[in-house]
């Protein structure tokens, strides 16, 4: 699979130039290639390729922002079918434009309808916190579905890849309007952004996700507030949590056990995957719903090891029935993972209760 980097490639930059001449004839190909393709730009991974275009930008248009951003706005109609990387049109504003909120926030509303502003929106959301989440709750009545679904997915206090919004992790109130608004949206992409906020808020504050959802639930019961709430839930369920665990139908502790857990091979080869099997088997005198979970304890750099939880399968078992799972585990190389070779393991967890462990090792 080619990296995402490589989005930003010649027939993307063709793209971008002819729109930038479009709406600004003076824009000069020649310069902004040169900036472009420095010594270092192959090193570069996506976003700093962004960031490297925003500059690049931003040393060919005029150096009044609010020129610039004219320009921009003109050029924009000519970007729609270049995909994720015109997201340098968001970019550009959280680089230039957060002196300007007038300015800039009308703008990201436009280039959202494009490409998502959520990184963009998060500046300003540090800087003017209360009038920006004035605003995000106001876009939750806009008509475009992409500038709804902003008003959700930039005020995420754990959005990957965006910085951190410290106030709202540790006091989330002031989004829970902005989700209360959403929830029912039309739009399946703006739903999922709402789970996706609540399972970060449920991180750092997990009672309030509860609260929220058994709410929610009580007064809106239905398919949309049914799979938001699996959504939200998915790292509390895979904590563990009994709260959330009743809320997604199953009992903290169920009457099973895991019997025949293989893992093989021993060792896995660094790049290569590993194949476990085992068998559930209901102990209990009713039919039982059940969340299998899969953990894998990763050998880190420093010698220890740390668990991460994977999703595996949802079952309901009657009494005395059995159930055989069987999955891989791949350890080829991610960008959102470093693999290292030592010790590792494999763990089964049925409803929160870890119940059964098998060691393997990974080499290199």
């Amino acid at each position: 699979m080619e990296p995402l980097k490589n989005m930003l490639n010649e027939a993307f930059f063709d793209s971008l130039i002819g729109a930038m001449q479009a709406a600004y004839p003076a824009f000069d190909r020649a310069a902004f290639l040169g900036f472009i393709h420095d010594d270092r730009w192959e090193a570069r991974e996506l976003k700093e390729r962004i960031r490297h275009t925003t500059l690049g930008l931003g040393a060919q248009l005029p150096a009044d922002y609010r020129a610039a951003l004219d320009v921009l706005r003109r050029s924009a109609p000519h970007m729609r079918e270049i995909g994720f990387a015109t997201m340098v049109l968001s970019d550009f504003v959280e680089v230039y434009g957060l002196d300007d909120y007038d300015a800039s926030i009308p703008a990201l509303e436009e280039f959202t309808q494009i490409m998502s502003a959520e990184f963009a929106v998060r500046p300003f959301i540090v800087r003017y916190p209360e009038r920006m989440l004035a605003q995000m709750l106001a876009w939750t009545g806009h008509p475009s579905h992409h500038v709804r679904r902003l008003a959700s997915e930039g005020c995420r206090p754990r959005l990957p890849w965006g910085i951190a919004l410290p106030a709202l992790k540790a006091d989330p109130s002031p989004i829970l309007p902005i989700l209360d608004a959403l929830k029912l949206d039309e739009a399946e992409w703006v739903r999922r952004s709402v789970a996706n906020n609540l399972n970060d808020i449920a991180k750092d504050n997990p009672g309030v996700v509860i609260a929220v959802l058994r709410r929610w639930n009580a007064d809106h019961p239905g398919p949309e507030i049914d799979w938001i709430t699996r959504q939200a839930l998915r790292t509390l369920v895979k904590q563990g949590h009994p709260d959330a665990l009743a809320l997604v139908g199953v009992a903290a502790s169920a009457a099973v056990e895991v019997h025949d857990l293989c893992v093989a091979p021993d060792p896995v080869p660094m790049g290569g995957e590993v194949t476990f099997t085992f068998e559930v088997v209901s102990t209990g005198a009713e039919p039982q719903d059940l969340v299998i979970d899969y953990i894998v304890h990763h050998m880190r750099a420093n010698g220890e090891q740390t668990p991460k939880v994977f999703k595996l399968a949802r079952r309901s078992l009657a009494p005395g029935e059995r159930l055989t799972l069987t999955r891989r585990h791949s350890f080829k190389p991610v960008t959102t993972r470093r693999y290292y070779p030592g010790a590792h393991a494999i763990e089964i967890q049925v409803n929160g209760a870890r119940l059964a462990r098998r060691d393997f090792s990974l080499t290199p």
